[in-house]
């Protein structure tokens, strides 16, 4: 049994990616961790099936966390089944990417829903539920100090993100939780390389000094970082993993 065992720790967006590869780092970890997805059950229901045949602990818990009445029955789950939650890693997003005149209210809309709204509604439920001395991590991207063409909407709502981990972090002063945003660089994940040529992948695989795309598993490195005992002393950061983009 590791140090973890007792702890529990929500990951959004998880049936698949950078989330699923989350899911299973922190329940190697030992966390018992509740997989949450939006659509996707299949690939929810399979990553704990696996988790469990390694020995771990895991719950699917479908929430679409644009909706608040969703996210707080998410919490609720979580508590029914594990007694409470220690730990928030907010990975659930969208990536849609157009030039801002040409973007339509449907897209503008659907990104602030899911990647603003739908973080806030999460940190507002953990505000009020984590257990004390628990970990949030949210999740932003490198492309807000980058500033790439086509990605206005989506930095915009990941610029906010960022705002509102250091504000809670202040908030949840006395209640020794952390509260963190980690900002992956390219990663080599279905959301990222969908609609891309190889030409632009390589490009952009070239952009980090160290010339590769991230992972999902080294992403997913770092949230165990500030989720786990050595990063009880980082609070309030946002920590930019991209091999050196930015």
């Amino acid at each position: 049994m590791s140090a973890h065992a007792s702890k529990v720790a929500l990951v959004t967006g998880a049936s698949r990616g950078i989330g699923a590869a989350i899911a299973e780092r922190l329940a190697r970890d030992g966390f018992t961790v509740v997989i949450n997805y939006a659509g996707d059950a299949a690939s929810a229901e399979a990553l704990a099936r696996q988790i469990e045949s390694r020995g771990g602990r895991a719950l699917t818990a479908q929430a679409d966390v644009a909706d608040p009445a969703a996210v707080r029955r998410l919490f609720d789950a979580a508590e029914t089944a594990f007694g409470g939650v220690d730990v928030l890693v907010n990975n659930a997003g969208i990536m849609q990417l157009a030039p801002m005149a040409d973007t339509d209210d449907a897209l503008f809309d659907r990104t602030v829903a899911i990647n603003l709204k739908g973080t806030f509604n999460t940190l507002r439920e953990a505000g009020k539920r984590l257990r004390d001395g628990g970990r949030i991590v949210n999740f932003s991207t490198s492309v807000v100090g980058l500033n790439f063409p086509n990605y206005g909407v989506y930095v915009a709502t990941k610029a906010a993100v960022e705002s509102m981990t250091h504000i809670l972090a202040k908030e949840l002063r006395g209640r020794a939780i952390t509260v963190n945003a980690v900002a992956p660089g390219p990663t080599g994940t279905e959301l990222f390389l969908k609609g891309k040529t190889p030409e632009q992948v390589e490009q952009l695989a070239k952009l980090a000094p160290l010339e590769r795309l991230g992972t999902p598993e080294d992403i997913a490195s770092v949230v165990a970082f500030l989720a786990g005992p050595d990063g009880g002393w980082v609070n309030g950061q946002v920590l930019r993993a991209n091999g050196g983009v930015i």
